[in-house]
C-alpha cells in the first residue's frame, strides 16, 4: 500500500503560519482593546467612547480577511478561542485581586484593584458582543460573498461590519457600564462609537483589507 505525499508539504505549513500568525494578531488586538476600554474619553459634559474603540475596528479587518481567505468555519473557530483566552484573562486577573500582597505594595495593589476589579465586568461583556458581533460580521460576509460571487470585497467588508458593529456596540456599552454611566452617557456612547467604527472601517479597515487578504492570498495559495 503506498503512502500518499501531500501535493505541496511546503505550502501547507506556510498556510499554518501564516493563520497561526492571523489568530495570534487577532487575540492581541482583542484583548488590548478590552484592556483599554476601561479608560472612557470624555469631551465636554458627555462620555464619547472608551478608549479600546480605537484598536477594536482592527479585530473586525483580522475577521474579514479570515473569513475571506479560510472561510466561515475557521473564522468561527477563531472566534470562539479568542472569546476563550478573554475568559482566561478574565480568570487570572481576578484572581490576582484575590492574592494577600505586603504591607509596602498596598497602594500598587490599591491601583491594580481599581483596573483589574472592573476588568471582569468589562471582558465579560465583551466577550458576549465580540461573539455575536464577529459572527454576525462574518456570516454576512460569507452571505454576500455567495451573492457578489466574490466580487465587490469593499461592499462586503462595509454591510458586514455595519451589522456586527451595531449587535457588538449597544450590547457592550450596556453590559459594561449599565449602573456605572447615566443613561445618556450610554446613548451618546453608543451612538458615538457605532459612528467610529464604521468610519473607520470604511476609511481605513477596507483598504487594509483588500491589502491584508492579497497579501494573504499570494502566500497561501502561491
Amino acid at each position: 500500500m503506498k503512502h500518499q505525499v501531500p501535493e505541496n508539504p511546503a505550502k501547507n505549513r506556510r498556510t499554518t503560519d501564516i493563520l497561526t500568525i492571523v489568530t495570534s494578531l487577532l487575540v492581541t488586538l482583542y484583548l488590548t482593546s478590552n484592556l483599554m476600554a476601561v479608560r472612557i474619553i470624555q469631551v465636554g459634559e458627555l462620555s464619547l467612547f472608551d478608549a479600546g474603540t480605537i484598536v477594536f475596528p482592527l479585530t473586525y479587518m483580522l475577521g474579514d480577511a479570515l473569513t475571506e481567505v479560510w472561510g466561515f468555519q475557521t473564522a468561527r473557530k477563531t472566534i470562539i478561542l479568542t472569546a476563550i483566552c478573554n475568559l482566561i484573562l478574565v480568570g487570572f486577573t481576578a484572581l490576582g485581586c484575590l492574592l494577600p500582597v505586603p504591607e509596602y505594595q498596598m497602594e500598587l495593589a490599591a491601583a491594580y484593584q481599581a483596573i483589574f476589579g472592573f476588568v471582569p465586568r468589562i471582558l465579560f461583556a465583551s466577550a458576549a458582543a465580540f461573539l455575536g458581533g464577529e459572527l454576525i460580521n462574518s456570516l454576512v460576509m460569507v452571505r454576500l460573498k455567495e451573492k457578489t460571487q466574490g466580487k465587490h470585497l469593499w461592499v462586503r467588508t462595509i454591510v458586514s461590519s455595519v451589522a456586527g458593529h451595531a449587535f457588538d456596540t449597544t450590547l457592550f456599552v450596556f453590559l459594561a457600564f449599565w449602573g456605572v454611566s447615566p443613561f445618556g452617557e450610554l446613548v451618546s456612547m453608543i451612538v458615538v462609537q457605532y459612528l467610529l467604527k464604521v468610519l473607520l472601517e470604511a476609511v481605513a479597515g477596507t483598504p487594509l483589507v483588500y491589502g491584508f487578504v492579497a497579501w494573504l492570498k499570494g502566500r497561501t495559495e502561491g
